[in-house]
């Protein structure tokens, strides 16, 4: 590559006017993700404006609003982040890895190819970008020369927010946590979102493409689905355990509609499993911070023996230090510091490996009141979900019969026509807020036999709406998934401490052989007609006031009144910024938190599982310890 560089840059010195000659680097020969130290080309790289790949050359960046400036630093941190996962791996870890021969031929014609791209593009202030919004067109550009076929396509570029040159930099501090609720009038009462997904500039070139994407080389659709019009997309994230695939979807009824709510699930991704805005943290022990601090003990641990025969955790040390956030508590209306590992879900130290938490209570929206609501329903939604399977309740099931909805109606025709009866449940325990448990039964008890999807929202419809939708995304696949892996699964009914990522938990309960695990559901307490179930909810306990921020309060105080507080992080990323977005990730210490893998339920241990169905007036006593369930939940 090296080679090749000299090379290329030799002949375009020729071409060029005196001193008008580009800075040529080379791409995939170094890894530009780990900082100055291992890239020879590190001082170049951000004026360099000809970068050599194995197949490619790009050029650029070119172009841009002036206030979308991004370097050639942030091109190759881009780029990097796309490769496979053999050529991340021999990058950034040393893996074995072999040379290739030699970059290709380099006939005097490719020079020729090279130089007129340049001086099309970077050259020429006048160039146009050709992207199809407005937003893709006020990126910098970067076009892709194919060194094979001499095909060009141009893509959008965003500023790396971790890039040295043009990140914002700077330190996390107390002042910026100010996460205080102002006034958000609503365009209607009964709504929760102030924008439409489709109404934000997501400059969708610039999120998914193979050179510079955001979230991923691409997006793709499922046209045979027979229940949604699914658009999902992925990408590698190095988290705790290496490169992991994380995939990002939209499950609406249109392809154009779930790409937008595909992009805004990634863009919440991205901001939430790693820190992305370039800020450094403040790096203590618990024990030295104070009042300050919040308690990590509050969000649950691991059981003893779990940290003893698990090896990729260790037991908290307060005295021992780790990297902390400033966020804000609503309850408390002051800052708080809070653990990292408990904010952004993939990224974390040696020294504070005490958990792996997920990204339940992340969420994105228009402003920060509407993320934060979106954040405090996905937390009740999950606690409610875990208090019900865990603590054996029978729940009240609502009469799909009387809802007459026509999207709810075709949802549960499109199950049927796959061979599924769908149920609904109202899952609330002791919080007011609407929460729906959806549950899909295969008729003939074959695989795939249970599906299980939840909602939350404060309008009781939507939250049925969202459960239903969630079942009906996994069913399509769930029976071959079961007969896939039917000797795996069938060894973790047996044995649950082989139950150990996200997928299991769902999958095995698509086994036949599960079925005695789901009879409470199937042993309502009643059912009831949709309207009857939320009627009091319906007529005194729904705000109704217009304002966005008197929703949030109502979560905030049904959680107060329960003892728990509300912590609000903002995790809103330079990107997001841009395109009118904000993202948190929302604690309420003491909720029982979501977790995969069946050595990994800190829910087991939380005193919220034993006293939350007594508080709900659901039983007269709390939950015993020969009553809890302990069996692996089945969230998806």
């Amino acid at each position: 590559m090296e080679e090749a560089r000299r090379l290329l840059r030799t002949e375009l010195t020729k071409r060029c006017a005196p001193g008008r000659a580009p800075g040529v680097v080379p791409l995939g020969a170094r890894d530009v993700l780990g900082g100055p130290a291992g890239d020879p080309w590190a001082p170049e790289r951000p004026t360099a404006t000809v970068h050599l790949t194995a197949r490619e050359v790009l050029v650029g960046p070119w172009g841009g609003d002036a206030d979308a400036r991004a370097c050639g630093t942030c091109l190759a941190m881009r780029w990097q982040r796309l490769r496979s996962r053999t050529e991340r791996e021999a990058l950034e870890t040393g893996r074995p890895w072999s040379f290739a021969p030699g970059w290709p031929e380099r006939p005097a014609f490719l020079a020729d190819a090279v130089h007129l791209l340049y001086e099309a593009v970077v050259a020429s202030p006048g160039a146009v970008p050709p992207g199809a919004t407005a937003a893709d067109r006020s990126l910098p550009q970067v076009s892709c020369l194919d060194v094979a076929t001499l095909t060009v396509r141009t893509f959008p570029l965003y500023a790396d927010p971790l890039c040295p040159h043009c990140g914002t930099g700077g330190t996390d501090d107390r002042e910026s946590a100010d996460l205080a609720l102002v006034p958000r009038p609503k365009p209607d009462p009964g709504a929760y979102r102030l924008r439409a997904a489709s109404s934000y500039p997501l400059a969708p070139s610039a999120l998914a493409n193979p050179v510079t994407g955001l979230l991923g080389a691409g997006t793709w659709i499922n046209v045979t689905s027979p229940t949604t019009a699914p658009v999902a997309g992925s990408v590698f994230m190095r988290g705790y355990a290496g490169l992991t695939d994380v995939t990002w979807s939209g499950q609406a009824n249109g392809f154009s509609a779930s790409r937008d709510l595909a992009f805004l699930e990634g863009l919440e991704r991205y901001a939430g499993t790693h820190r992305r805005r370039g800020t450094k943290l403040l790096t203590a022990s618990y024990n030295s911070l104070g009042e300050d601090a919040l308690d990590p003990a509050a969000c649950g641990f691991y059981s003893a023996e779990t940290y003893r025969d698990d090896p990729m955790v260790d037991p908290f040390d307060p005295d021992r230090p780790i990297p902390w956030v400033w966020g804000y508590s609503l309850r408390d209306e002051r800052p708080v510091l809070v653990p990292a590992r408990l904010v952004h879900y993939s990224a974390g130290l040696a020294a504070d490996n005490f958990v792996f938490e997920c990204s339940n209570g992340c969420a994105i929206g228009s402003c920060l009141e509407e993320a934060v609501l979106g954040g405090l329903l996905e937390l009740i939604e999950r606690d409610a979900f875990l208090l019900a399977w865990y603590g054996g309740t029978r729940l009240t099931e609502i009469d799909l019969a009387t809802v007459g909805d026509p999207t709810v109606r075709a949802m549960i025709d499109r199950a049927a026509l796959q061979g599924y009866d769908v149920h609904a449940f109202d899952n609330r325990i002791d919080l007011a807020v609407p929460v729906v448990t959806g549950l899909a039964v295969r008729r003939d008890g074959g695989p795939g036999l249970h599906s299980f999807g939840a909602g939350a929202s404060l309008d009781p419809s939507a939250a049925l709406e969202g459960a239903l939708s969630e079942v009906l995304t996994y069913i399509p696949h769930l029976p071959g998934q079961v007969e896939e892996r039917r000797a795996e699964l069938e060894a973790m009914a047996a044995d649950f401490t082989k139950v150990l990522h996200l997928k299991d938990h769902a999958q095995l309960y698509g086994l036949p052989e599960t079925a005695a695990h789901v009879t409470r559901y199937h042993e309502p307490r009643a059912v009831l007609p949709m309207a009857e179930v939320y009627a009091s909810w319906e007529s005194s306990g729904r705000p109704r006031t217009g304002d966005l921020a008197d929703d949030v309060a109502l979560c905030r105080d049904e959680l107060a009144g329960a003892g728990l507080d509300v912590v609000v992080v903002d995790q809103t990323t330079p990107e997001q910024e841009r395109m009118g977005l904000r993202t948190v990730c929302v604690l309420a210490p003491g909720l029982l938190p979501i977790d995969f893998g069946w050595s990994r339920q800190r829910a087991l241990l939380m005193p919220r599982l034993r006293t939350a169905a007594r508080r709900g007036g659901l039983r007269a006593t709390d939950l015993a310890e020969r009553e809890i369930r302990r069996v692996p939940h089945p969230f998806p």
